[in-house]
């Protein structure tokens, strides 16, 4: 995994991502909140990948597996390109696949029985994977860890729902004897370990100091002049920019 991750022209973890790898890998789930750009996804990816390694060597080729569950499809196929990328020099040892409602019907029995890292959304978990568990029995016996990406999406009713989901997630794991790890990631939580906490049901280590490089940040604050026009109720408006000429 680490040759893979060097192909990919990175030669050594910021402070944040090693950090949240070596909380995964000690079986703690974890929530990246960091900046945008601060390579969240290989926090994550690193570990969840190295374990899909390991379990290769099982004699079905799936001794470990991963689930990954964005907001969006369009979210999840994306990250199946960049897995898939960045697994690359690993063959078939991962075998990454979505798994959302617009996979053809043929390929989702080859998803159930062969992929190891499974990208769906929270929609298709609650109407397409855990109604048909006895189905996913292989896949979600061996399921290590479990990805929430954009978590702070789940707010509110609608992140009720996703909460009460996870829950369901778990319960039918324990019944396979798995209790999968959650890796969280987020750019704009307010308070990160609270939320993930909430969401999942299980206390969350938190990771929010962002060690990627930043260029220098300036704020300028400009005052408009006032003119003589006035609006609704009587504020007084700006001067508008002038005109450009126009041009022949």
């Amino acid at each position: 995994m680490i040759n893979a991750i060097q192909r990919a022209g990175i030669e050594h973890p910021w402070a944040h991502q090693a950090t949240a790898a070596e909380h995964a890998l000690d079986g703690e789930s974890v929530v990246i909140a960091t900046g945008t750009a601060s390579g969240k996804s290989l926090a994550y990816l690193a570990p969840v990948l190295s374990t899909l390694l390991d379990g290769s060597e099982a004699p079905n080729g799936r001794g470990a597996t991963a689930l990954y569950l964005a907001p969006t499809k369009a979210l999840a196929a994306d990250q199946c390109r960049a897995v898939r990328e960045l697994a690359s020099p690993l063959g078939n040892r991962v075998r990454p696949a979505v798994y959302d409602g617009d996979t053809p019907f043929e390929e989702r029995e080859w998803v159930r029985q062969y992929a190891n890292h499974v990208l769906t959304n929270p929609d298709m978990l609650h109407r397409g994977i855990l109604p048909s568990h006895p189905r996913w029995s292989s896949f979600l016996r061996s399921l290590r860890y479990v990805v929430i990406d954009e978590c702070h999406t789940y707010r509110g009713v609608f992140g009720s729902h996703v909460a009460q989901v996870i829950r369901r997630l778990r319960r039918v794991c324990a019944r396979y004897g798995a209790h999968p790890v959650f890796l969280l990631a987020s750019a704009t939580s307010a308070d990160p370990a609270v939320a993930a906490g909430r969401l999942t049901g299980l206390p969350v280590t938190e990771v929010s100091d962002d060690a990627s490089p930043r260029g220098e940040l300036v704020f300028a604050l400009w005052e408009p002049p006032l003119t003589e026009l006035h609006g609704e109720k009587g504020p007084r408006y700006a001067a508008p920019p002038p005109r450009r000429p126009r041009t022949s």
